[in-house]
């Protein structure tokens, strides 16, 4: 398959990475210092399943540049997506599968707003990476799976021969019976991530403290009773079982969108604790503990985004 990869950061650099060492052609878009690197020197993935580096790397900042594709994956982050769409038309045609893996409930929907929606599946992914360094991708946590379906759950031969791409490329990956459920399943723990930002904490901090654990059961109860109002189909025990996921996690372990907010960059919280909000006075649901967190963020985010 010829695959473009749509932002090659700890997401997109190790799928790409993987779909590449299977023997795809693999596009990469990236930019800056991490473009060069990967021009000049290959894309090195380090893994606790296994390092390896690919050589040549096909990498661009220009999507045009890409031409036709069968596969996109869109791997920026959550903000970034509308304008991506309106760019990718350039590489889609007609058969071209769009695959979306970003956090949020919302990705997909925008991708359709720009692109024809019969090309648009849902998608999440499971995995903790990051760039190490310009060309480098580190993977230090969690199975790396991608879980994906069409948007009305109807079982596709285009997701199965997909799902045939990524385990060939050794890619744990699923069909979705309900992209729907899994994408808020997902969404309903990421939202977690900007409780640890306004506290400064990992997971093991927050879990151990009585008080900081109350409001962290108080918000994941919030999102899943929104997520009920709405009409997805989650087990009635998930907020308990989210809770011994997070204990599982290395202690230390934060998220993407935490250290974003501590690093005084950009973050997802929009497509976060934001959507939560949003949605929840469009269904009428209080949801106080992520309105507050939302609130707090606000500041932070309108700084790093130059908006104060």
């Amino acid at each position: 398959m010829k695959i473009a990869i749509i932002g090659t950061g700890g997401v997109g650099g190790y799928f790409g990475a993987k779909l590449a060492k299977a023997g795809h052609e693999v596009i990469f878009l990236a930019r800056g210092k991490h473009l060069q690197a990967m021009q000049t020197d290959g894309l090195t993935v380090k893994s606790i399943k296994d390092d390896f580096k690919i050589e040549k790397v096909t990498a661009t900042d220009s999507i045009k540049s890409i031409g036709p594709v069968d596969l996109v994956m869109v791997c920026v982050k959550a903000w970034q997506v509308k304008e991506a769409a309106l760019e990718l038309a350039t590489i889609v045609t007609p058969d071209t599968l769009i695959l979306p893996l970003q956090n949020g409930v919302l990705a997909a929907q925008e991708l359709g707003e720009h692109l024809p929606a019969r090309n648009v599946l849902g998608g999440l992914c499971r995995i903790i990476s990051k760039i190490e360094a310009p060309g480098v991708i580190n993977h230090f946590g969690v199975e790396p799976t991608i879980i994906f379906g069409e948007l009305d759950n109807q079982l596709s031969a285009r997701t199965q021969q997909l799902q045939q791409v990524f385990e060939q490329a050794d890619i744990q990956a699923k069909v979705a019976t309900d992209i729907q459920a899994e994408l808020w399943k997902k969404f309903i723990g990421i939202c977690v991530s900007g409780l640890l930002a306004i506290t400064r904490s990992t997971y093991g901090q927050v879990l151990d403290l009585p008080q900081t654990r109350q409001l962290l059961v108080e918000l994941l109860t919030e999102v899943y009773t929104l997520s009920q109002r709405i009409g997805i189909n989650i087990e009635t025990d998930f907020v308990a079982r989210t809770i011994l996921n997070f204990e599982a996690l290395p202690p230390e372990s934060t998220a993407s969108l935490t250290r974003d907010v501590w690093e005084g960059k950009p973050s997802e919280i929009e497509y976060q604790n934001g959507t939560v909000v949003k949605l929840a006075e469009q269904y009428n649901v209080p949801v106080p503990v992520n309105r507050f967190i939302y609130h707090c963020i606000l500041p932070m985010e309108k700084k790093a985004r130059q908006q104060v």
